[in-house]
């Protein structure tokens, strides 16, 4: 790997064969004081979990676009992935669990996200941008980014939940929630059977995205919940298009939709409140979003999920999965062990 050289990201699109480069190669990336001033902005935003002064909402403004073929990445390994190699902190999960889950039963939040991350050192020298074009090659139906950024590091991520995309007047968001292995999955004439935690957890989701587009939308549809695959992985998701109300800002939007119940919990803020002070971990910008902000009068923003932290010494993977009363600790760790997969087949050698 190398050291932070420049301030750049590189993004693929779900679906496509090519991918976008952009480079800021004089000045730095703006500081946005907060998510609802992104309004009315241009270029590649990286926002964090919750934005502080460590860890600041970031608007690249590139200088240099490309667009680039998506080209057979170097081989880093696709061997399996043992559950002990990301277990480590299982204590840690198993304390934080426990004072999560005793605030749902007392009834203070009907739903927290809690999140762990998992270290990973480098055993020898891995290129980022290696590690991009193979995101893009074994995970063709995420949006693939990696951001390099002084003020907020280099990240990769190989996610699929939409948090707002569109153009114009015409956008669209979802609701992804529920997870389950592929593998394990349960079928019936019907489609895949999911448990009533899963599907309660998609409605608490659902429910919170449906209020805000009231507020903000106009002649808006749903189509869901149905099953989607990402990777390994099954999760429910309702799709929702809509029409931007005159009256509205999509900062404002960005702002009210941003964290979903989906990665914070529920009521939102006290959630968020909640996690901040009592997850043993710093998300930093897992959990957040990017994606291009009005380039070329399109936006593609998208929850920072199945992410990693890459430095000089090696890769942080983040992963966390929607506690409710029902939820028992080990599923639950299972769930994030799943997660941990998808960066993991990246990085293992």
């Amino acid at each position: 790997m190398n050291a932070l050289r420049t301030n750049y990201v590189c993004y693929r699109l779900p679906e496509q064969s090519r991918y976008t480069y952009m480079a800021q190669t004089s000045g730095m990336p703006e500081v946005v004081g907060s998510v609802g001033d992104l309004g009315g902005r241009e270029g590649f935003v990286i926002a964090p979990f919750v934005p502080s002064a460590a860890h600041p909402v970031l608007l690249l403004r590139p200088d240099v676009v490309e667009t680039r073929e998506v080209k057979p990445a170097a081989e880093v390994g696709d061997g399996v992935v043992r559950d002990e190699m990301c277990a480590d902190d299982r204590e840690t999960y198993a304390r934080d669990f426990a004072r999560f889950h005793g605030e749902l039963s007392a009834g203070r939040f009907d739903k927290l996200v809690l999140s762990r991350c998992v270290r990973v050192d480098a055993t020898s020298p891995v290129s980022a941008e290696d590690l991009f074009l193979k995101a893009c090659r074994i995970y063709p139906h995420q949006f693939i980014a990696l951001v390099e950024m002084r003020g907020a590091g280099t990240w990769l991520m190989a996610t699929p939940e939409v948090l707002l995309e569109g153009c114009g007047d015409r956008w669209r968001t979802m609701a992804l929630a529920g997870t389950m292995r592929a593998v394990e999955a349960h079928r019936d004439g019907e489609g895949v059977r999911w448990s009533a935690k899963n599907m309660e957890e998609q409605r608490y989701v659902s429910a919170y995205i449906a209020h805000i587009l009231a507020r903000y939308g106009e002649e808006v549809s749903a189509r869901g919940p149905f099953t989607t695959a990402a990777a390994h992985l099954l999760h429910l998701r309702t799709d929702y298009a809509f029409r931007l109300s005159h009256r509205a800002l999509p900062g404002e939007l960005i702002d009210a939709l941003h964290p979903t119940p989906a990665v914070c919990g529920m009521p939102k803020d006290e959630a968020r409140r909640f996690i901040v002070d009592h997850e043993s971990i710093d998300r930093q910008y897992y959990s957040g979003f990017c994606g291009p902000l009005s380039v070329d009068s399109e936006t593609h923003l998208y929850v920072s999920l199945r992410c990693m932290r890459i430095d000089d010494g090696g890769f942080d993977l983040f992963a966390g999965g929607g506690i409710l009363r029902d939820s028992e600790m080990e599923t639950e760790w299972r769930e994030t062990q799943t997660k941990l997969q998808t960066m993991l087949r990246l990085v293992i050698q």
